[in-house]
């Protein structure tokens, strides 16, 4: 019904470890109400660089400077060029890569930004890029501390993207009842998905069996990851 604060406290309920998002302020209250670890997503803050970029006029794009959004974008890049590097090695191994080839990049980056922002329109989308970018530093740089967290939650993306797309197509759930349907089924389905079950002929088990599920036992057999394999639908 909204994107209030008391929205991501109810969803959080006894959670406790490291929340990674975009940075909605929406989260700042039940992270330090829980005592959750929050850090940012390098994702979005290159997004608003890449945004930068598409959004320069042609005039711009011919007078063949490099642009600051150009200049940011370089520095980023060497971050996500370091992940694909150690993607592969232990949470430790990450960690020590991090503290010696990423911190060095990161201070390099957030010195730029200092000196350059205010060389800037403040309605320009560079500006904004850049400011975004600083505003949330101290969350940014946060995947250094632990060699298991990422430099952006692209997974978690990932796996809502083809939600994404239809609530594009579909515009909206018409009532909040609707969208509470609709969260459910999504949930079954990337459930299944994430236990190895095709989701279709995981819904056609479901509906196949759970009109004769009449006991909590009954229901519980026919969530995903209590089953190991559904039978392949004709």
């Amino acid at each position: 019904k909204s994107r209030s604060a008391e929205v991501p406290s109810r969803l959080l309920e006894g959670f406790s470890g490291t929340l990674q998002t975009d940075g909605y302020a929406g989260y700042n209250q039940v992270c330090r109400d829980k005592d959750i670890t929050r850090i940012g997503c390098w994702d979005h803050a290159r997004r608003k660089f890449m945004d930068a970029i598409k959004g320069m006029s042609k005039k711009q794009k011919r007078n063949g400077k490099v642009s600051k959004a150009d200049v940011a974008l370089s520095k980023i890049r060497k971050l996500y060029a370091i992940e694909d590097d150690i993607k592969l090695q232990s949470p430790e191994e990450r960690f020590e890569k991090r503290q010696q080839l990423s911190l060095p990049i990161l201070k390099d980056l957030n010195i730029w930004l200092g000196k350059n922002i205010n060389k800037l329109p403040k309605d320009s989308l560079t500006y904004t890029a850049m400011y975004y970018t600083l505003n949330q530093w101290k969350t940014l740089i946060r995947y250094c501390d632990n060699g298991h967290l990422r430099i952006s939650n692209v997974l978690a993306e990932n796996a809502i993207r083809p939600l994404a797309v239809g609530r594009r197509n579909w515009l909206f759930s018409d009532t909040p009842k609707g969208a509470q349907g609709s969260a459910t089924c999504y949930s079954l389905i990337e459930t299944a998905k994430a236990n190895g079950l095709e989701p279709y002929d995981y819904l056609h088990h479901v509906l196949q069996h759970i009109a004769a599920a009449d006991t909590v036992e009954k229901l519980e057999a026919l969530l995903p990851w209590n089953i190991k394999k559904v039978p392949v639908t004709q």
